[in-house]
């Protein structure tokens, strides 16, 4: 036996705290009508899960409580109690219940005056859903077949056969299985929410993350570019430093010995000079030498200070010539010129002074006409600005440059004259025998080889200035690099081949790789790649989403599968169930039907349900206008059970046909085949036995001991044969305060009192 015991306290007529122990098979609840043993019955569909207040006899929850005496005073037990308990124990040490590890579970239902419930096991509070499902597992449940009333016997033969099927597939324990695949329904249906609520964000980031790839792929292009930029800058960087250094130490070399021997022949100059000043046979020709050893010197000072002002302003066209050629290069491509800020806020001032324009047509009109106009603007003339002021002053360099080259022709001349005058007096210098020619011999063997000298320095010095120049540009273009292609492009080797730095070929290499590092500069500055990191991080963060999002797409595709298969599982186990039990429901019912009427014929058929289908609009068109359309539209229906019965010896085929006590019998018959054949823990009969006479009372108390046999029983009766089946009666009465009281009667004085 599992049930234990019933406790009521507060629960509508129980105004006390009142017990029932079961301790036989089979026990029994009497007592005269109105006295509130139904309220039994009503207490054990409380303490399960009924939700219906209107199947326990009430209208509020509140009604599931003692509210006092008849009177409305508020005397000792009878004034109206705040809360209403049921607690109902079980023994489980044959685990009844096989997810709990006591040997006795007690639940217990609490309903306040407030409507608020309270569901508690083994003292515990938990959810009416726990105890549900607990239950289920043990084939119990608030309705059903375990708990059947006087009204509710016929119910099984009265009900649709929709109902009649849910009726039996509760009986046969699938209301656990239904419950799961109701839950896993419930699950697909949030796991089809959750799909489409993951593909609509996979849906949102999408284009957002194709922009971001196209985004990463140029970042990803211009980094090529760069690292490409940075090998071709080491290695430009690299002949180039050995380039220059190479030339400034080998000019500063070859450059040494002609000003030394420069300065050892000024020192001899002015030796000689201080001769013929010196001299007593001065005369006009030395006053000449000294004059015209001036204007020479004056002269060529002129040329070198001029020679040096040339190369200044030859390194500066130079400069200029490359910063063109750089610009035009870079408006060859007209989709990345360079718009300057001032001329884009005098687009913005122009739109700005509008005003209000009431045809927004005309006014978008406008703004795009100005646009055009910008952009017609920029395409052909941007850049021409700079490169106009660029070419003005490659001109201004180039007027420079040709005054002073026809200044340093004029002083060449000069320098002609002066040196065919020395010439000159050297020659009629020479023919004079006195000692003082000798030291004017020497002023012209100086100064002759001091232009000699002079030549030598003067063109080590223009080569040795264009050297400085090129260390000037390499230095602007190691700033420029560390800028545009990081500090790796700047960390370049100082060793290399030093004999081949300035050869022809060498240069011509090294000017090749300068081209290309302006091309690769100008694609750089046209990729416009600014902000690369951040687009690249935002693109693997928003990857990363996608993919999380993938993921859990995959996921909830799988478990959708898993939950399709469950449901199809549990159909196939629901529908097996169900027509294995039916075949054993038909077994018992047959007997249990000949026993209740010697003979005859009773079964459960599975039929479909046929309904009128409603019909639509066009259809009741096509009634209007044609006459051969049937009138009534009729289509299957959901599955249902139909009841079918041939009693012996009459010719009484179908419900509809029996008599009331007939009607009960095979009720009673269909009830206990069901009880049979998926036995509950206990079966509660409230007054099932009204209607039978002495003969079936007879019949039916036979049945109630066999179906003891398999479940513990509480029967609610006034019938006599039924209460000498039972090992212990209760007796309900109730006093004058209108509160029920309990009697109890062992087995030897129930005999005794039901005959």
């Amino acid at each position: 036996m599992y049930l234990k015991s019933l406790e009521l306290s507060g629960f509508k007529s129980f105004a006390k705290k009142s017990s029932l122990s079961f301790t036989t098979p089979i026990t029994g609840v009497v007592g005269p009508n109105g006295s509130g043993k139904s309220n039994i019955a009503e207490a054990f569909r409380f303490v399960l899960g009924e939700q219906s207040i209107k199947s326990l006899r009430g209208k509020r929850g509140e009604d599931m409580i003692w509210n006092g005496g008849g009177d409305g005073s508020v005397g000792t037990g009878t004034g109206r109690a705040n809360r209403a308990s049921v607690k109902l124990t079980f023994d489980n040490s044959r685990k009844l219940f096989t997810g709990i590890d006591f040997d006795e579970v007690n639940i217990e239902r609490v309903v306040h005056r407030d409507n608020n419930n309270e569901y508690l096991l083994n003292g515990s509070q938990v959810r009416l859903k726990d105890v549900i499902e607990m239950l289920a597992g043990a084939h119990i449940g608030a309705t059903g077949h375990q708990i059947i009333s006087q009204g509710e016997a016929d119910r099984i033969l009265s009900a649709s056969i929709r109902e009649r099927r849910e009726m039996i597939e509760d009986a046969l324990g699938l209301k656990i299985f239904q419950w799961k695949k109701l839950e896993s329904i419930r699950k697909l249906e949030r796991t089809e929410e959750n799909m489409e609520r993951v593909a609509s964000l996979r849906r949102e980031i999408a284009p957002h993350l194709k922009f971001l790839k196209k985004q990463v792929e140029k970042v990803e292009k211009t980094e090529e570019m760069r690292l490409e930029l940075v090998v071709l800058y080491k290695d430009y960087f690299t002949h180039e430093d050995i380039y220059i250094r190479t030339e400034k130490e080998r000019m500063t070399r070859e450059i040494f010995e002609p000003k030394k021997e420069l300065a050892e022949l000024d020192k001899e100059l002015e030796r000689a000079k201080k001769i013929l000043t010196d001299s007593k046979n001065k005369d006009k020709k030395s006053d000449e030498v000294i004059v015209l050893e001036g204007k020479l010197a004056e002269t060529r000072a002129d040329k070198d200070t001029i020679g040096r002002e040339l190369g200044r302003i030859e390194g500066e066209i130079s400069a200029n010539k490359r910063a063109i050629e750089k610009e035009e290069s870079r408006l060859k491509n007209e989709e990345s010129r360079t718009v300057y800020l001032r001329d884009v806020e005098e687009v913005l001032r122009t739109v700005e002074s509008f005003g209000v324009i009431e045809d927004a047509k005309k006014l978008f009109g406008e703004v795009i006409s100005v646009l055009k106009r910008f952009i017609a603007s920029h395409r052909s003339n941007t850049g021409s600005a700079l490169i106009g002021d660029m070419d003005q002053e490659v001109k201004k360099l180039s007027k420079e440059r040709d005054s002073l080259e026809s200044k340093l022709f004029s002083l060449s001349e000069i320098e002609s004259k002066y040196v065919h005058g020395y010439a000159e007096l050297k020659q009629m210098i020479e023919k004079e025998k006195d000692t003082n020619r000798d030291a004017e011999k020497d002023v012209f063997r100086i100064i002759a080889r001091q232009n000699e000298v002079r030549n030598v320095v003067s063109n080590l010095d223009t080569a040795l200035n264009s050297i400085v120049h090129d260390e000037e540009a390499f230095k602007r273009e190691l700033g420029e690099a560390g800028i545009i292609a990081g500090r790796e492009a700047v960390t370049f080797s100082e060793v290399g081949p030093h004999e081949d730095s300035a050869s022809e070929n060498a240069r011509k290499l090294q000017a090749d790789r300068r081209r290309q590092i302006e091309k690769i500069k100008i694609r750089l500055e046209d990729s416009g790649a600014i902000g690369g990191t951040e687009v690249i991080n935002e693109y693997r963060e928003t990857e990363e989403r996608d993919t999380f999002l993938a993921r859990e797409l995959e996921d909830l595709e799988k478990a959708k599968k898993e939950l399709l298969a469950l449901i199809a599982e549990l159909d196939v186990r629901i529908d097996i169930e169900f027509k294995t039990g039916i075949l054993k429901i038909n077994t018992e019912f047959q007997n249990f039907f000949s026993l209740m009427f010697g003979g005859g014929k009773a079964e459960l058929s599975v039929v479909k349900e046929m309904r009128h289908r409603r019909k639509s609009d066009m259809e009741d068109l096509g009634e209007a206008l044609r006459s051969d359309l049937p009138e009534d539209s009729v289509e299957e229906g959901p599955e249902g059970l139909e009841v079918n019965v041939s009693l012996p010896r009459k010719k009484v085929r179908g419900l509809m046909m029996l008599s009331g006590g007939e009607r009960a019998l095979t009720s009673i018959a269909l009830l206990f085949a069901v009880s049979q054949v998926n036995p509950p823990p206990f079966i509660i009969l409230d007054e099932t036995d009204a209607a039978l006479d002495e003969a079936n009372s007879k019949k039916y108390g036979d049945m109630i001991e066999s179906l003891s046999k398999h479940s513990q029983l509480i029967l609610i009766t006034h019938n006599r044969e039924t209460m000498s089946r039972a090992g212990i009666l209760y007796g309900v009465t109730m006093g004058s305060d209108g509160a029920s009281k309990l009697l109890s009667i062992q087995f030897e004085d129930a005999v005794r009192v039901a005959k």
